[in-house]
């Protein structure tokens, strides 16, 4: 199957937050997500237990490898990947739940980036979750790799399936 699967950085999306957010409450397809609620973003921000993770040049190319890795390794395909200072795109075909795939990226992507030695091994990385989008049909694939490549803003780490 197909998927689009995001994810965001430790502390960088919190619910309440201007770009809006699905909770566990909200969370049923097509439903609008959460609106402006300052005062629930400070609470959020005021519980969590390390400071919000952004990913610098260095740590977002690890990351960016270790996506290949994973997927190599599992015999994936990773059509499209887009690693941003505070969340990680990716379009992937994998014979596993999208839930799964997102969890062996993530647990991956924290190995590497314990053995590059650019930060502490303690380090909260990954919010809880993320979003996992089946793509059904060929137009859908397409539209999520332009999504991922091209409507991020400036390209950082990308990683573009070499044309057949």
């Amino acid at each position: 199957m197909m998927y689009l699967i995001t994810f965001s950085c430790y502390g960088s999306h919190l619910h309440g937050d201007k770009r809006g957010s699905v909770d566990p409450n909200h969370n049923l397809y097509r439903n609008p997500v959460l609106e402006l609620d300052d005062d629930r973003r400070r609470r959020e921000l005021s519980d969590l237990t390390h400071t919000p993770y952004r990913l610098e040049q260095r740590q977002r190319d690890v990351v960016l490898q270790s996506l290949q890795e994973v997927c190599l390794h599992n015999c994936w395909w990773l059509v499209a990947a887009h690693v941003r200072s505070t969340h990680v795109h990716i379009v992937v075909d994998a014979e596993r739940s999208p839930e799964f795939v997102m969890n062996a990226v993530k647990t991956r992507a924290s190995r590497l980036l314990n053995q590059s030695g650019l930060e502490p091994h303690v380090r909260k990385r990954w919010a809880r979750h993320g979003s996992t989008r089946w793509l059904f049909k060929p137009e859908s694939v397409n539209r999520a790799v332009k999504y991922v490549l091209d409507e991020q803003g400036e390209r950082m780490s990308v990683y573009e399936e070499p044309p057949r």
